[in-house]
Order: structure tokens, then sequence, then C-alpha cells
């Protein structure tokens, strides 16, 4: 190589600090070579090349190394070239070495090696540990504050960044003179009743340093929700007050609170039992440790009937009897899974209508079908085998399909 090897190398970035979660720089300056190994003027230096490698070991044409262009391709007497390593681990000690490279890609001897230098923080934040902002209710914000001090003695240009559902509210992107310090003030907005971490991220001139950011979405209260169903009616109250359906079916109560829920049938129905939240048939209680739905399931009684009960061979049989009858089979087909039934006559007008033997018959098969389903003996029935047109109808026959209609849920 012709050139002469003028390069005088100093390391800077000697603070001594330490951060596992950072990465160092280290600063390094050379004075540029100006003439060639024969005394000849330099002039067609391109970029140098800048070796490091952790202590003890030679950095000389190692296979770590960054690249610095030449300023100039003839440099001046005494002109100063600098570089700025970084992502190297902070507090580690490392050797560094400088080559030339010409415009023709040729390569001078190294530089001198400097004793070596601990790679030194851009950047200090504190805290240094976690920040945890504890339970914060959704709809709400809690906020919390780093503190981020420029470890250089040059000014250094950096910014904050953090992933949802923290934000940073200020000091996301800042400029520190040497010492200078800055607030980052970091937000927690939940949006979920879960437990969110991630990092908030510091970068600065080649140094990152992250702070781990914990936060939990609470809720103060939870909705308990009560629904009806089925053909009869009835309200439902709950203790502590709130829910009074009827009018008011939902209702906030405080995290942890038991709230027990009754429910009282109405005249001509009968509660049948809880589901969702609650089964059974009697109280229903629920520990809101989250939101809660209930079902109250109601049915038609006998005070639904007309004339009940019935008195054989007093009272006549009526239109408004069989009508009653397939309301109440209809709603038991509908609670089991039953599709429709298909009725002779389908529109009876009670006080107009005829009373057929059909319609009783019809009642019992479309009865006898939701015991099927329900896994149930067959009811028993005065006159098994109804023939229509010659079977008389009888009180018997309508009181004996309530008290069966009676018996299931």
């Amino acid at each position: 190589m012709r050139w002469l090897v003028g390069l005088c190398l100093v390391l800077g970035g000697v603070v001594l600090a330490t951060n596992p979660g950072s990465a160092g720089v280290l600063d390094a300056s050379w004075t540029a070579p100006t003439t060639n190994t024969d005394g000849s003027p330099l002039t067609d230096l391109a970029s140098y090349r800048v070796y490091y490698v952790a202590a003890p070991a030679s950095p000389c044409l190692g296979s770590t190394f960054g690249l610095v262009a030449s300023p100039t391709p003839n440099p001046p007497p005494g002109q100063i070239v600098s570089a700025r390593l970084t992502g190297l681990t902070t507090g580690t000690p490392y050797n560094v070495a400088v080559t030339a490279v010409d415009t023709s890609g040729s390569e001078s001897a190294c530089s001198n090696v400097p004793p070596s230098a601990l790679a030194a923080l851009e950047l200090s934040v504190a805290p240094t540990g976690a920040m945890n902002f504890g339970n914060v209710n959704l709809g709400s914000f809690s906020d919390q504050i780093f503190t981020v001090q420029n470890m250089r003695t040059v000014t250094v240009s950096g910014t904050a960044s953090v992933s949802a559902p923290f934000t940073i509210v200020s000091g996301s992107a800042f400029t520190l003179a040497g010492s200078g310090t800055t607030q980052v003030t970091v937000r927690f907005t939940p949006t979920a009743l879960v437990t969110s971490t991630t990092n908030v991220n510091f970068t600065a001139d080649g140094d990152s340093t992250s702070r781990s950011v914990t936060g939990i979405g609470f809720s103060t209260t939870f909705p308990l929700t009560v629904s009806k169903t089925g053909a009869g009616s009835g309200t439902v109250t709950s203790n502590p007050a709130g829910i009074s359906c009827g009018v008011t079916c939902s209702a906030a109560f405080a995290t942890g609170t038991m709230v027990t829920l009754t429910a009282a049938p109405a005249a001509g129905s009968t509660f049948t039992g809880w589901s969702g939240s609650c089964t059974g048939t009697g109280t229903c209680t629920v520990t809101m440790s989250a939101a809660r739905a209930v079902t109250a399931s109601f049915s038609i009684t006998s005070s639904a009937f007309t004339d009940d009960p019935l008195v054989a061979q007093t009272t006549a049989v009526k239109a408004v009897h069989i009508v009653e009858l397939r309301t109440a089979i209809a709603s038991l087909r509908t609670r089991n899974g039953l599709p429709a039934f298909t009725w002779t006559d389908a529109t009876l007008t009670p006080g107009t209508s005829p009373f057929k033997a059909v319609h009783i018959l019809e009642v019992r098969t479309a009865l006898n079908q939701v015991y099927q389903a329900l896994g149930r003996s067959l009811p028993t029935y005065t006159d098994p085998t109804i023939v229509a047109g010659q079977t008389v109808s009888k009180a018997a026959h309508v009181q004996e399909l309530r008290n069966a209609v009676r018996a299931l849920p």
C-alpha cells in the first residue's frame, strides 16, 4: 500500500454506565492522512473502515466494521473525521482500529489501536424498573412520567414510542443538550378487562432503551340483565334493589355484590325456572364478578281456563275451552322444540263455532307429542278412542286435558 499510515485514532464514550435493556454507543475520531508513503499528496481517498470488537480481541481487518465516507478525496492537514459506533453492549470495553480505502478499493494497513473504551449510554431513563399503572376503570385513564437524561456531552435528539392501549401524551420527540433532561408522559387507557403489558421504547442517535409498562382494565360495576319467557307472566325483583322486571329489567351492581333475584308469577301463571346465570326454581343468587344475564320462565296455570273446573254432566263444553287448550299446548310445544300443530277449524269463535269431537282428538295428539318429547308416560283419557261424528264431547274430555297441561313445566 502506497499510503502513509497517518491515522491517529482516539476513542470517546468512556462513561461507565450499565443498563441491561439498552444499547450503547462509542465515539471514534482520527486525523485524516494527507500524503502517500512516497511523500506525494493523497488525492484519491474514498472512505474509512472502522473495525471494532469486544476487548481483548484485536479489531484489525475483522468481520465487524462500519463504513465512513471521506469528506474529501484529498484531505487538508489536520482534518478530523468522526464516527459513532452504535448497538454496542453498554459497559463492555471495545478495541477499535481504522483503515483508509482509495477509489479503486485498496485498503491501507490498520491505524494504531488505542486503549479499549467502554460503550456508553446515550440516554438514561428513570425509573429503571417496570412501571405499573395498577387498576384503571374502563372509560378512564392513568398517566405516568418517565425522566429522560442525556448521558453525553453533545446534544442528542430522540423519540419515545409505545403500543396501544398505551400512548405517549407528551415528550414523544425530544432534543437534549449535554446532561439535559426531559419528561415523557405515558397514558394507559384500558379497553377491556384484561392485563396489558408492553414496552416504552426510547431511542436517540443509535442508542435504545426500553421500560416495561403494565396496567389492568377494571370495572367498578357490572350489569345484571333479566329477561322473561313462556306463555305465562310475572315479575322479577332483586335484593339489593335495582331490578323490578316488569319495568326495570337491567341494573348495574358493584363488583363482588351478591344479588338475589326472586320470581313472582302473576295470577293465572306459574314460575317454572331459571336459565342463564342461574338454574332451578328457587331464588337466584349471582355474584357480580362479570356481566350476568338471567332468564325467568313463566307458564299458564289453571286459573287461565274458563269454567275451571269443569263439572261432568253439568258444565257444557264450549269452543272457548278448546281455544284455551290450543293456546296452552302451543306454548308447551314451542318451549320443547316442537313445530306448530295444524288444527281443524283453525279459527274457533266462542259462542259461534260448533264444537266437534275432532277438536278433542287433535288436542290430545298435540299434547301427547309434548309428553313424548319429554320422555314422559302419556296421559290416560276418558274414551281413549274418539270417532269424529260419533263420540259425544264431554266435560271430562276437556278437564283431563287441562290437568295434563298443568302437569308439564
